[in-house]
């Protein structure tokens, strides 16, 4: 047993944001963490940190994310309260995370990966190919954005943000027929019934990570760390080392049209990539397989033969290059 357990007078603190997704990867991570240490909830305590991308009233919700700060705008505020010692984890969405963390953290415990896939989410029609020429369809996803260009470029495609109700409502309202979430973020909250189907990643290939939950900790926090040990998926730490390795080769910043998914095939991991322009009038895809130890090298190769086949100025279109 370990020395120094967290306790209902001195509770370990779990950062995270408020949105009721982030809460139930919170909460997800709280009860595992007892459970391996046999330890009471009130042991940990859950800290919502409110991010500048939470404060509607300094953002633009109809803009893309990449014109207001990128993905940063929801873990900043979060990062730099653990660096202070205000919390002593952080709760992330690893499909939202950059490949690089700040100076002095390290994210390096993942929790079992849920359903990889894309959830098509409409009120009037039950799969993507059932849109008729025409018909409005809503993300806020440069890489559904350009999946969908290049799939059906007869579709009108919106930017649409907001949590599951938040675009249910903006359904109802007319602003879309139809739209995507993360299968997994519907499970775990609860509401799988919302996708009217879930897309295959043959069709589309999932984001980079997509699914699966990362634990973020002081690069020096060793009684964390040996915490957090006890909680990670070795097989869901193995297919994101992977994956986010092609993630790197390609572009740090996580805000580019790319799709990625390691999964575990009898020779080890087979990993599937696709790059893509925003407009999806070019599309690369490819995959490698090998054993799980080489799945960085996988992923960065995979990474450099998609970038060799790419036109100059590929993605110049997303990062201003």
């Amino acid at each position: 047993m370990m020395q120094d357990l967290p306790s209902p007078d001195r509770p370990l603190r779990i950062g995270t944001r408020g949105s009721p997704l982030a809460l139930a990867q919170a909460h997800e991570t709280r009860a595992r963490l007892a459970a391996a240490f046999d330890l009471p909830e009130a042991a940990f305590e859950v800290v919502v940190i409110k991010t500048t991308g939470d404060n509607r009233s300094m953002i633009d919700a109809d803009k893309p994310l990449k014109e207001i700060g990128g993905k940063g705008l929801f873990t900043k505020e979060i990062e730099e309260s653990m660096l202070s010692g205000g919390i002593d984890i952080a709760v992330h969405s690893m499909k939202d995370m950059p490949v690089e963390q700040p100076e002095g953290l390290v994210l390096d415990c993942h929790l079992p990966r849920e359903d990889v896939r894309d959830a098509f989410v409409s009120l009037d029609h039950g799969a993507l190919g059932d849109l008729p020429e025409g018909t409005v369809v809503g993300t806020s996803s440069l890489r559904r954005q350009a999946q969908l260009r290049a799939r059906r470029p007869d579709l009108r495609v919106v930017e649409f943000r907001g949590n599951v109700q938040t675009r249910l409502r903006k359904l109802e309202d007319g602003v879309a027929a139809a739209t995507f979430l993360a299968m997994a973020g519907l499970r775990r909250l609860g509401r799988a019934e919302v996708a009217r189907a879930a897309i295959s990643p043959e069709d589309m290939l999932p984001a980079v990570a997509q699914g699966a939950i990362g634990i973020e900790r002081r690069a020096d926090d060793d009684r964390v760390a040996g915490m957090l040990s006890a909680v990670h998926d070795t097989d869901t730490g193995a297919r994101l080392a992977c994956e986010r390795a092609f993630l790197a080769a390609l572009d740090g910043s996580c805000e580019t049209p790319i799709g990625g998914l390691a999964e575990f095939v009898p020779e080890g991991l087979r990993l599937r990539g696709e790059i893509l322009r925003p407009d999806g009038s070019e599309v690369h895809s490819g995959e490698l397989s090998g054993p799980v130890a080489d799945g960085p090298a996988m992923g960065a190769a995979l990474a450099r033969e998609l970038l060799g086949r790419a036109t100059p100025g590929f993605f110049a279109a997303v990062t201003g290059g």
